[in-house]
């Protein structure tokens, strides 16, 4: 047994959930200086500081304002008003209102980079769902629109995929296609089955899990990430670029722990328990062999396991976590729990930094906090929902599982 799993590390009951019922409040109060308005979310700093240097983007404004009606779903007071300030950046100065969709960012200033991407565009999604689950003002017009233009512009019928990036005028499309985008189109799409009742949008779900799942097993379990335009992976795009933030080279573990969860929920929400979980668990095994080192886990690896990006990123950890609770909970195996326990030690040991606020996102390969690919804390999306998952009912959205608990 490591360091890092060590019986006295853990963090079981009866310390666990009041442990992370509190860590989720002291999250939801580092977030809010993101958002002093309705333009769109500040990106913070290391201390929470908004940075006057950094755009307001779409995706890290929807991720705010679906934490935020997470908030309002479970009571704590104040994230109502915080979710309005990010829906209102969603419907006002990220909306193109002249081409429609989202801007990938805009300012300082009147900077804009007017591109459509199929990733903050899930987030869009993801936000408004949660947000109509919450009862929150404007929500249902915005997901609406959110919705349609998933459908019309991102979404490949043929294919079952989502297909990645378009300019501002949606004239040209991207000869790139990725995994990200349709891992978090998934996400967004149990979001909207809930929120909407409507089943176009977890059959979807289900069409782009399984053509993911054949992949990931044609290649040992280790998920292509980068595809050409008719999806053909490319498996060494970006072998020049392994820090690259959202396309690096090579298999990223943390994104087969995500895929792990999400293939559960999606049972949980089409009705089918137990459909996908043996691909789950064999995703979990492989990310769990590449990914983690004794100590931590890297960022990435090559396609044979060896590890190429050493670096340790929060939202990795939390999805390792997160993974773990939820096949705790679905296979009942004590494994899990027990990974779960340690990696909870872990997070709170390295990760949460009780000094400065949030959680470290980036340390370094011997654990120091670092910032060469992401520096500050704009994000605390991956860190909340790790800490909801083992404390709500399961199902196939948080905010439908924060409805649940309310």
């Amino acid at each position: 047994m490591t360091d890092d799993a060590a019986p006295a590390d853990r963090v079981d009951a009866p310390d666990g959930r009041p442990w992370r019922a509190a860590e989720v409040r002291r999250l939801l109060a580092f977030g809010a200086a993101s958002l002093p308005d309705g333009s769109g979310a500040r990106w913070l700093d290391a201390r929470g500081r908004p940075d006057p240097s950094r755009p307001a983007q779409t995706w890290i404004t929807a991720r705010m304002a679906h934490t935020y009606a997470l908030g309002e779903l479970l009571g704590a007071p104040g994230c109502g008003t915080l979710a309005d300030r990010a829906l209102g950046g969603l419907s006002g100065p990220l909306h193109d209102a002249e081409h429609g969709g989202w801007f990938a960012s805009v300012g300082p200033g009147d900077a804009l980079d007017g591109t459509k991407a199929a990733y903050a565009h899930a987030f869009v999604v993801l936000a408004a769902s949660s947000a109509v689950q919450a009862g929150r003002p404007g929500a249902a017009a915005l997901l609406d629109d959110a919705l349609d233009v998933l459908d019309r512009r991102f979404w490949d019928d043929g294919a079952g995929l989502l297909v990645d990036e378009w300019d501002r005028s949606w004239t040209v499309l991207s000869t790139y296609r990725g995994i990200n985008a349709n891992m978090h189109g998934v996400e967004a799409m149990l979001a909207a089955a809930d929120a909407t009742e409507d089943p176009r949008w977890l059959e979807r779900a289900v069409r782009v899990t399984d053509r993911v799942a054949a992949w990931a097993e044609a290649t040992r379990w280790r998920i292509p990430e980068h595809f050409t335009a008719d999806w053909t992976p490319d498996l060494e795009l970006n072998a020049d670029r392994p820090r690259d933030p959202f396309k690096p080279y090579g298999s990223t573990p943390g994104h087969g722990f995500e895929w792990a969860r999400l293939m559960l929920q999606l049972d949980i929400a089409a009705g089918h328990p137990g459909r996908r979980t043996e691909v789950a668990l064999q995703l979990f095994d492989r990310a769990l062999a590449d990914g983690f080192d004794g100590r931590g886990f890297v960022y990435t690896v090559d396609w044979s396991g060896t590890p190429v990006e050493r670096r340790r990123f929060h939202w990795v950890a939390a999805e390792a976590v997160a993974a773990a609770e939820v096949l705790a909970m679905v296979t009942g195996e004590s494994r899990y729990g027990e990974l779960a326990a340690s990696w909870w030690g872990l997070l709170r040991r390295r990760f949460v930094d009780t000094d400065r606020g949030s959680w470290h996102h980036e340390l370094d390969a011997h654990d120091q906090p670092s910032a060469t690919v992401w520096d500050g804390k704009p994000d605390i999306y991956h860190a909340v929902q790790a800490l909801l998952v083992p404390d709500l009912p399961l199902s196939g959205s948080f905010a439908e599982s924060a409805r649940l608990e309310s």
